[in-house]
């Protein structure tokens, strides 16, 4: 089957990058959202109260702080809300740390904002600050929904920490991960009946209605509405489910029209599969082969309770989709030659790009780490690949190195940057491309650098949650 659907591949079709531009301007427009929540508490009388006595210095300050964190927390929905201009600037590991970085700098700031208006509102009220925290709870307009709020995102904040994320699995944290929706929800109703900041002036009022506005919106298009547009509109399906490894499944799915799917080989997709309980779970996997026809492929490895089911999926299961996602694609490619490196399952968006890259033959070349043979999946489909497209594959395998390196540890007595130029002599002039674990990827980039490659040349894009 794979062969036939293989050699039947779509004419490679030239990549459409998002504008240059558009990177500059949704960069400026998050900037230029905290600069305009800045002068608006400044508007009202902001700095000339933070320069007057204590307690009307700490409470401004609890204003600013109180509304930066509000405004991050927005800017951090929309990152999240898988924008499609947005995802192809900047590619999702890009907006993963930076949703990351506003995550942690909007929770800090709430945290501040709640320690800086008690101290402000007790000492302007002569009150114990213990008593003036239990009275702006129960008596003030929306703060009980404003306490709850807080509570959901000290769990969303917690279970964030690397130390605990490394506890839980995947599908436990994403569930987890969605109540900030729920606590900023719940925050809204504080800041329309006790915030002056949002109810002060029709300035204000318009930017706050329209930053929420927005956040909401893109949420119900591009995380709710497109998603389901194209389910319906694709009506994708199992075709079948062909073992490639120990471990190692490929899907073969089948829909109506998947050439006019808007993606590329390298990307990914979120898959929930239609089969029983967990379904509402999604899971990114990879295109292990680009579109084409009515056929499009994925390959998972059994790493969790959820990737482990797919190799039980059944022919007919209905699947929902999500995307496509990723910039691991031949938008950057430059024309010429190609290497791509690859540890473990991370062989397969590469395996896509070189069924799709229009490379001459013996311009590609594949470097393929596993720890066993056993473990080397696509044999055939990269012999059949060697034959027919010209690409020179190098199986390397055995143990982990001892030291950081992306080589085996029979080949760790060479030097990470000479072997690759062993294997690929003219590596300095292509574009590469990397896809496996973060430290195997950090190892690999160091070669490739020591090896003459710019960094503008190297490709790679990291999944881990």
């Amino acid at each position: 089957m794979s062969a036939t659907v293989l050699d039947r591949r779509t004419a490679y079709r030239p990549p459409r990058p998002a504008p240059a531009w558009w990177g500059d301007v949704a960069g400026s427009a998050a900037v230029l959202s905290l600069l305009v929540v800045t002068a608006l508490w400044t508007a009202d009388r902001g700095v000339q109260e933070l320069l007057g006595e204590l307690a009307t210095g700490l409470t401004s300050a609890g204003r600013l702080t109180g509304l930066l964190s509000a405004d991050l927390m927005l800017v951090q929905v929309v990152l999240m809300a898988r924008v499609p201009l947005v995802e192809r600037r900047f590619g999702q590991d890009r907006i993963a740390r930076w949703h990351r970085l506003a995550g942690f700098t909007s929770f800090h700031l709430l945290l501040a904002h709640v320690v800086l208006t008690t101290l402000g509102y007790a000492g302007t009220a002569r009150e114990n600050v213990l008593t003036q925290l239990w009275l702006l709870v129960t008596e003030y307009p929306g703060m009980l929904l404003a306490t709850a709020a807080l509570a959901l995102l000290v769990l969303v904040v917690v279970t964030s920490v690397r130390a605990a994320r490394r506890r839980l699995r995947y599908e436990s944290w994403h569930l987890l991960h969605l109540y900030a929706y729920l606590g900023i929800g719940l925050a809204l109703p504080h800041q329309l009946w006790t915030g002056a900041d949002f109810v002060g002036s029709a300035a204000a009022r318009a930017y706050w209605w329209t930053a929420y506005l927005v956040a909401l919106g893109s949420v119900l298009v591009f995380r709710l509405g497109l998603p389901a547009w194209r389910s319906l509109r694709h009506r994708v399906e199992v075709a079948a489910v062909v073992p490639e490894a120990p471990g190692i499944t490929s899907i073969w799915l089948r829909g109506r029209h998947l050439d006019r799917l808007p993606v590329r080989a390298g990307q990914f997709f979120c898959w929930r599969f239609l089969d029983g309980p967990g379904w509402s779970r999604a899971h990114p996997y990879s295109l292990s082969a680009p579109p084409s026809g009515d056929l499009m492929r994925i390959t998972v490895k059994a790493l969790g309770d959820g990737s482990a089911g797919v190799a039980t999926l059944r022919p007919g299961t209905r699947v929902l989709l999500e995307g496509p996602y990723g910039r691991l694609t031949g938008e950057h490619w430059r024309g010429g030659g190609v290497t791509l490196l690859a540890c473990g399952v991370g062989v397969t968006p590469l395996l896509a790009l070189l069924w799709e890259l229009p490379y001459a033959p013996g311009q590609a070349v594949l470097l393929y780490r596993a720890r066993t043979p056993q473990e080397l999946a696509f044999r055939a489909e990269l012999d059949r690949l060697a034959a027919v497209r010209g690409v020179v594959v190098h199986h390397l395998v055995g143990p982990r190195a001892r030291r950081p390196s992306w080589l085996p540890v029979h080949a760790e007595g060479r030097s990470d940057a000479e072997t690759l130029r062993r294997l690929s002599p003219d590596i300095a002039t292509h574009d590469v491309y990397l896809c496996g674990p973060d430290g195997w990827i950090d190892a690999a980039r160091a070669a490739t650098r020591a090896a003459g490659v710019p960094e503008q040349h190297t490709h790679h894009e990291r999944f881990a949650w």
